[in-house]
């Protein structure tokens, strides 16, 4: 897959940091797997730990340019973030020790699940209204106890939290536009530690005679992604689109699905 090819995927993956929350994992896990298929079994990994760091990047960004009306409404759960972190550290020692086709699988089982919990399971795609239109006063932040699991996880699949914690922020009572927005600094949480574990790893044997990695990442794949991201984070923040909460909600649900589609047919 040719840069020109990952800059535009990685315009799409700017896209999804602003309007759903997603850092990239979701849409650069597949990428890097297709990219990297010369690795054979070891793609998997290689393109987790790159999606670590493209949404670590994406987040960082987004999370900047937010404005702080919105980071407002994290207030209250500070003990939330370093359990996000401490699960992650373990999820990221996890991918390095289990064989890669129970990772890929559990990615694909997990995204599937999720959306079909979305689409069954009421609270998602239509909130109950609140006096005040859509303040975030009234919503109920995260219980701190959700963070070790949620890192573990995210960090174990690359797919950064945003797939629990958005539903998780929905359901408390957040509009979409705010859900979506506040699960990039938790992203980082996530993914900072899954990171730096990745950076010191061992490059697999693979890749001796082959793509040139850093740790676990594939900076060509990373630094192509994020040449497109970046400048879509820019204009989406500065000009945000007018997306009605149950429009938005569903659009949520459908990439979803469209990504644990494309994981499974990777698969065979």
């Amino acid at each position: 897959m040719d840069v020109v090819m990952l800059m535009a995927i990685g315009l799409l993956t700017g896209a999804t940091t602003v309007l759903f929350g997603f850092g990239g994992g979701f849409v650069a896990v597949p990428v890097v797997v297709w990219a990297d298929a010369s690795m054979g079994p070891d793609a998997l990994p290689v393109a987790t730990a790159t999606s670590a760091l493209v949404m670590v990047v994406n987040a960082a960004f987004a999370t900047a340019v937010t404005p702080r009306s919105v980071l407002r409404s994290l207030r209250g759960t500070g003990a939330l973030l370093p359990l996000l972190a401490a699960g992650a550290c373990a999820g990221a020692y996890a991918t390095r020790l289990a064989p890669p086709a129970l990772t890929r699988w559990a990615f694909v089982a997990y995204t599937a699940l999720t959306a079909l919990d979305l689409l069954l399971r009421p609270g998602f795609l239509r909130t109950a209204p609140r006096p005040g239109g859509e303040a975030t006063r009234a919503a109920r932040p995260l219980p701190a106890t959700a963070g070790a699991p949620i890192g573990a996880v995210a960090a174990f699949l690359g797919v950064g939290g945003s797939v629990m914690t958005v539903p998780a922020l929905r359901r408390a009572g957040h509009p979409m536009r705010v859900a979506t927005a506040l699960a990039n600094p938790l992203t980082l949480a996530v993914a900072l530690p899954a990171v730096a574990v990745s950076l010191a790893a061992a490059p697999p044997a693979s890749t001796v005679t082959g793509t040139a990695l850093v740790g676990l990442v594939d900076p060509y794949a990373a630094g192509a992604l994020l040449l497109g991201a970046l400048p879509v984070i820019t204009v989406l923040r500065r000009r945000p689109p007018r997306i009605p909460d149950r429009v938005h909600a569903c659009a949520y649900l459908a990439l979803l699905t469209a990504v644990a589609l494309a994981m499974a047919l990777t698969a065979f």
